[in-house]
């Protein structure tokens, strides 16, 4: 019973096998790009930039359909075109980032969804918002796997910079330069995940692969090192769930690894050593006589 429930969907179906590997993938990458959003408080800003990636990935996509290296390219341009004009309007008028940085990602949601109802049908809308990781190819799983090994190689680089400047900004400006080029490459590894996740999730839920899990692992580590590894690890079983959770019934394969997500969200409010409900309830004793 549990081989038929937990194994057989797998060891069956390629598409299901290659689900798995694509969201393995996206665990691998987006799991620590997520933790440093978190600390950094941009949590908001990678779903904006989520929504900012539609029309170029929207354009890629009813131009070569489920290709990620069209959408990719796509997603790119339109990602860092919204984050430039949003940096630049901030800085020449009296307007606040985050207050033009969301009305240029709500103006490119607009347009990819404009783009996508006009050029195409109700089932290419679907997968642009909702993405499809079950019609995902071979091709499309070698860009996603390509992508997070470059996520994890660049992020090794700049690693010591990232967490300095999470901890202390100031004291990073005074001692090196490094904090500059670290947030540049952060942000264009932020759009690959997006854009990466964009296949699998669709543009409305990109980014929550990568949120959830890192607000579960605040839960039940205070080490940077330790979140990485929790929130990897929940990115991957909410995938795995998330993918049989849709094999057996009819909800789709998006949503659903969204949903189960969530819920380990809940149990960790509740339960999480760092900060949960139980925890700040029935607090234990910090100092013996």
């Amino acid at each position: 019973m549990l081989y038929d429930a937990l194994i057989a969907p797998f060891a069956d179906f390629g598409f299901m096998r290659r689900a798995l590997a694509g969201v393995f993938a996206l665990a691998l990458g987006g799991g620590p790009i997520g933790v440093f959003l978190m600390l950094r408080r941009m949590s908001l800003v990678g779903d904006a930039m989520a929504h900012a990636i539609l029309p170029g990935a929207a354009i890629g996509f009813l131009l070569s359909g489920l290709n990620l290296f069209a959408m990719t390219f796509g997603g790119l341009i339109a990602g860092f075109a919204v984050a430039i004009l949003a940096g630049v309007v901030s800085r020449t008028t009296e307007i606040k980032e985050d207050a033009s940085l969301a009305t240029f990602y709500l103006a490119s949601l607009a347009l990819g969804v404009t783009i996508v109802s006009v050029r195409g049908t109700n089932i290419d809308l679907l997968h642009v918002l909702f993405g499809n990781i079950l019609a995902m190819d071979d091709a499309t799983l070698m860009v996603i796997a390509f992508n997070a090994t470059l996520t994890l190689v660049l992020l090794a680089l700049i690693y010591r910079p990232l967490v300095v400047e999470c901890v202390d900004p100031l004291y990073l400006r005074t001692v090196s330069r490094a904090g500059a080029p670290a947030h540049l490459i952060f942000l264009a590894l932020v759009v690959i995940n997006l854009v990466n996740g964009f296949q699998a999730l669709g543009t409305l839920l990109a980014v929550g692969l990568m949120i959830l899990p890192a607000g579960i692992a605040r839960f039940w580590s205070r080490d940077i090192t330790g979140m990485i590894v929790i929130a990897v690890a929940i990115a991957t079983l909410s995938g795995y769930l998330g993918l049989i959770l849709s094999f057996q019934t009819r909800v789709p394969s998006g949503p659903a690894i969204i949903l189960v997500a969530a819920g380990f969200y809940l149990v960790s409010i509740i339960f999480g050593p760092v900060g949960g409900v139980l925890r700040q309830a029935f607090p234990g004793r910090h100092l013996e006589a």
